[in-house]
């Protein structure tokens, strides 16, 4: 887990504004005592969690795939190669959603904009340790080397948080 405490207090702000102007089918649905707070879906997070990411093309049409998600100071990260049509999509139209749905049990989607990082920079040194320190012990050191060739990565700056999980099934 890497959140500060004001990290998480602004994610649990923005859960519970979302949740505050969420439709009435969706607040039946993830009633108060399924809703993880900040720090439970903070550490639930920890690690790489795989998202459903959409984005949009030019004449509005959704399209989504799935991306490794990093979940780092409160928010949700993810990667793609700078020739992916993710890519240009983001570049025109930054609106994206996600969801990470690992089952039925659990879910945190994100409504928001991406912004891009440039995790070369002093101010995002942390989060690079944070990816080498995720895939370093997967796949060795060609991944570092690949983080040099093109590999960009975005945060998504959230406008609404949905959270979501069910201890008491079957």
């Amino acid at each position: 887990m890497h959140e500060r405490p004001d990290d998480l207090a602004a994610l649990q702000q923005t859960i519970d504004e979302s949740f505050r102007t969420a439709g009435s089918h969706l607040q039946e649905i993830a009633t108060p005592d399924r809703r993880p707070d900040a720090a439970e879906v903070a550490e639930r997070l920890t690690g790489m969690r795989l998202l459903v990411l959409a984005t949009s093309t030019r004449d509005g049409r959704p399209i989504n795939g799935p991306v490794d998600g990093i979940f780092y100071r409160g928010r949700f990260h993810f990667g793609s190669s700078a020739d992916s049509l993710r890519y240009r999509h983001l570049t025109e139209r930054p609106a994206v959603s996600a969801t990470h749905l690992p089952d039925e049990s659990f879910a945190v989607t994100v409504h928001g904009d991406a912004e891009f990082i440039d995790i070369d920079a002093d101010e995002h040194a942390e989060f690079r340790q944070t990816l080498l320190g995720i895939y370093l012990p997967l796949y060795g050191e060609q991944w570092a080397e690949m983080l040099d060739t093109g590999v960009w990565y975005a945060r998504i700056n959230p406008r609404k948080m949905f959270t979501f999980a069910m201890t008491d099934l079957g």
